[in-house]
């Protein structure tokens, strides 16, 4: 396993391909880590699908609300709902959306950020300064190279279990 320096700013997602560790960026978008810590201290994570998952651009989970196979399960909602905390201010940097990056995903008003984000598979320049960069994965990219395409995907993929490494 990569080595972690800061087990309190990473996160260890478990897929059906493997896991993917993150490193959170807390010195440039701490809202936002705060924010991925707290669902996956509560579990909130757990279940919940890959809803969009584009081909050399991205996958996009955590919608907690309509996105979660093992509760409230509605496939065709995922994506359109949030947790029960308050939206995020967006916190953008020039941190490049580059492969392995994790963004913040949003509505068009750019403070909508809830608990989604997604992974980049790509380098995705045109998206910096737009969408908060908050993360970046430091081990299991072949995991996340696998996630099932679609948006959304017939059978989608989900993250397992979504752990702060602190925790484990």
């Amino acid at each position: 396993m990569a080595e972690i320096k800061d087990p309190e700013n990473t996160i260890i997602i478990t897929l059906e391909n493997g896991e993917v560790v993150i490193e959170l960026l807390p010195d440039i978008a701490p809202k936002h880590c705060e924010r991925m810590k707290e669902l996956a201290r509560s579990g909130a994570y757990d279940g919940v699908v890959f809803h969009r998952v584009i081909d050399g651009f991205m996958a996009q989970t955590g919608d907690v609300k309509f996105g979660n196979q093992n509760k409230d399960f509605e496939l065709r909602r995922a994506g359109t709902g949030g947790s029960d905390l308050d939206d995020l201010p967006a916190e953008f940097s020039g941190i490049p959306h580059d492969r392995g990056t994790i963004g913040a995903a949003r509505a068009q008003n750019p403070n909508s950020a809830n608990s989604q984000f997604f992974i980049n598979f790509s380098d995705n320049h045109f998206l910096n300064r737009q969408y908060t960069v908050y993360g970046r994965v430091i081990e299991g990219m072949e995991a996340v190279d696998k996630i099932t395409r679609g948006e959304p995907p017939m059978v989608p993929d989900a993250m397992i279990s979504v752990k702060v490494a602190a925790d484990v």
